[in-house]
């Protein structure tokens, strides 16, 4: 039988990693997941001002964590969730991956990129953020993908096993699939259209009909990733202890609001793990 753990934590960036650390030294058992460990956005900045005895960029940054993690035991696991079904325990999604705990810490950052017009609205009516869940329901249907990095091209050949035809809008250069019923875009999608389902993705080259619109990138947005959360806008309304709306979980980090700086989000995962903590004393 898979562990259920005391704490999960979904997001792999500073505030995460500062709840796992907090969770370490209160003796909870927990699991670290996200889809890269401090984030390709801590390794590119050019110099970091606002975290205190740090002089550097982000490359020492992430070196620093990464020996700290090492010393205190603090391991990582790559996954992107995709879905937090609340309970007794929690249950944790992410791809084929099924885990439980019995509270989470959600520190899943924010998607610079912005959503399209009509994404929010028609989540669950066309539009998804992961493939291995709802790819089989487009057997045989054309559908488009909005992808953000070449990490995701394995979801886009997945859906392309089902699908009668995938239009990919990737949002790198150079973008490459094997399946031969991918059809590969270079323009920005702007809006997601429809009726009571998507109907179609308009794009700077007009209106494409399609059945569904696949948002891959490295976090869904909260409210899609956890049914009944209470979201302000983008951001996850929380308490000053990181509570949110659903008993057991807590938010930290850049999911919960501006300002978005490293040293809040640390000092929002270790209030969210004490939180945490102090919540499964009580149940």
């Amino acid at each position: 039988m898979e562990q259920t753990y005391d704490v999960i934590v979904v997001g792999g960036g500073i505030a995460g990693y500062t709840a796992a650390l907090t969770l370490k030294s209160l003796k909870r058992s927990f699991l670290w997941l996200g889809s890269e460990r401090f984030g390709e956005k801590l390794l590119k900045a050019e110099y970091v001002r606002n975290f205190p005895a740090l002089v550097g960029d982000g490359k020492l940054f992430a070196a620093r964590l990464s020996e700290q993690a090492e010393r205190e035991g603090i391991s990582f696991t790559h996954g992107r969730a995709d879905g937090i079904y609340a309970g007794m325990p929690f249950t944790v999604t992410a791809g084929d991956k099924v885990y439980t705990g019995r509270a989470v810490i959600l520190a899943t950052g924010v998607d610079a990129a912005g959503a399209v017009a009509g994404e929010r609205e028609f989540l669950g009516r066309g539009v998804s953020y992961c493939a291995v869940c709802d790819g089989a329901l487009y057997k045989d249907k054309t559908i488009a993908a909005v992808v953000a990095s070449p990490k995701f091209a394995e979801e886009v050949e997945y859906l392309a096993g089902y699908a009668a035809e995938v239009h990919a809008f990737c949002l790198y250069p150079n973008a490459a699939f094997s399946a031969k019923n991918v059809t590969v875009h270079t323009g920005k999608p702007r809006a997601v259209t429809g009726g009571l389902r998507v109907e179609a993705l308009v794009t700077e080259g007009g209106e494409l009909p399609v059945s569904g619109v696949f948002f891959l990138k490295e976090s869904a947005p909260p409210a899609a990733l956890c049914g009944g959360l209470e979201t302000e806008g983008s951001a996850v309304k929380t308490g000053r202890d990181m509570s949110t709306n659903l008993a057991g979980l807590f938010a930290a980090g850049d999911v919960t609001g501006r300002p978005y700086q490293y040293v809040k989000a640390a000092g929002e995962g270790l209030t969210a793990a004490y939180s945490a903590h102090a919540y499964l004393s009580k149940v």
